[in-house]
């Protein structure tokens, strides 16, 4: 069993929060393991230390620290001054709390292994830990994510990719490995530092949260789930209810479409009316993916894996989204999803929607592809498979 030093940019809690997930459902699973994990982490909502009861027993010791803000003169110091890249003391590090803390951890307890779960917020600390196994989850590439943003016209991830593209560089260079979600963040990565050792290990599932529902759904309903703080998910809202929608309601006018999640913005709760519901943050999202007809999802921008497909597959609702919808997922087109580009969303969905034989298709071998590969217990097992390897060696 390890003892392990975990040092995250985010705390594990609440789940709504996609990026928290990894982190509640490994510690979970590695500490029920017999693991013993101390958790380090920012935190940058006021709320945050009132969650603590939701992950207490996961963690031996927990520790959460106010995130400070990151100048832009910081950042371009590190850029341009290699010597400057990696702290090596608290006063010059970005946060001097989260560093005095790291060092205090580490002279109490003799850790196996030092995993830190983030990029830009955590990366610098390395030379704390560097005389001991070490990894970085970053999840994704940034420069990815930006990259597709770019694409679909935004000026400002057009400017920050040059400036992500140097930092993930040089980021990860001296971490025994970087753990990403899927194989197009790996390969982003070693496009800019060819040799990196980089293993994907994707998320996986609660499979008793999620139980199969393949029957007894409407019958012309549209679901979309996501964190509406998160400008891909608005994205993807926008284009359903601008371009897909309307296509759909030409030839199906009862058609239904729920956008269900956390913290709409004004916009989108103002196109609620009797065919598009806007929910807000619900208390649970699978009541609205047993019931739906399909689970549609134009994702036009975003990297890694999206935790939203792998529900909609565990829970047996046919899938119909784009390819980066279901990136890093082994999904096969007219099996357990149906892949189309997003101008072609509308008339994938139209055809799920008309088809009861490739609905129940779908959603039989959603299920199984995820309960054969995308498990939290695969993740754990995954992850414990690594720190034993990184311990070799050492």
């Amino acid at each position: 069993m390890k003892t392990i030093l975990l040092i995250s940019r985010c705390p594990p809690y609440p789940l709504h929060f996609g990026d928290r997930l990894i982190i509640w459902h490994l510690a979970r699973e590695l500490s029920g393991r017999g693991h013993t994990i101390d958790l380090l982490a920012l935190y940058d909502r006021d709320d945050d230390p009132r969650w603590i009861s939701e992950y207490r027993d996961f963690f031996r010791h927990i520790e959460l620290i106010p995130e400070s803000r990151r100048s832009g003169e910081a950042y371009l110091r590190r850029l341009f001054d290699p010597a400057k890249r990696f702290a090596r003391n608290a006063d010059i590090s970005f946060s001097p709390e989260l560093w005095r803390a790291i060092e205090r951890y580490s002279q109490l307890h003799d850790y196996d292994v030092a995993h830190c779960f983030g990029s830009v917020s955590v990366y610098e600390y390395h030379p704390l830990f560097a005389d001991k196994p070490n990894l970085i989850t970053p999840y994704e590439s940034h420069a990815l994510f930006l990259r597709s943003a770019a694409r679909q016209g935004q000026l400002s991830a057009a400017l920050r990719l040059p400036i992500v593209r140097r930092f993930e560089c040089f980021m990860y260079a001296p971490y025994d490995r970087t753990v990403v979600i899927a194989e197009k963040d790996r390969d982003m990565l070693l496009s800019l530092q060819p040799g990196l050792p980089v293993d994907v290990i994707p998320n996986g599932i609660d499979l008793g949260q999620f139980p199969w529902r393949g029957e007894d759904r409407d019958g012309q309903t549209l679901l979309f789930v996501g964190n509406f703080e998160y400008r891909p998910n608005q994205d993807g809202a926008r284009l359903l209810t601008e371009r897909i929608m309307p296509e759909i309601w030409r030839q199906m006018p009862d058609a239904q479409l729920q956008l269900v999640g956390n913290n709409p913005p004004e916009w989108m709760l103002n196109l609620a009316d009797s065919r598009v519901l806007v929910s807000g943050r619900v208390p649970a999202v699978q009541p609205f993916l047993a019931r739906a007809t399909a689970f549609i999802c134009p994702l036009r921008m975003g990297a890694g894996q999206k935790n939203k497909a792998l529900e909609a597959l565990a829970m047996g609702i046919p899938l119909v989204g784009t390819s980066l919808s279901v990136e890093g997922i082994a999904v096969e087109h007219g099996q357990s999803a149906i892949i189309a580009e997003a101008k072609d969303i509308a008339a994938a969905a139209l055809h799920v929607l008309s088809d009861a034989e490739l609905r129940r298709r779908l959603s039989r071998r959603g299920r199984e592809l995820v309960e054969a590969e995308y498990t939290w217990q695969k993740a754990a097992a995954s992850y414990e498979r690594l720190y034993d390897e990184l311990a070799r060696e050492r």
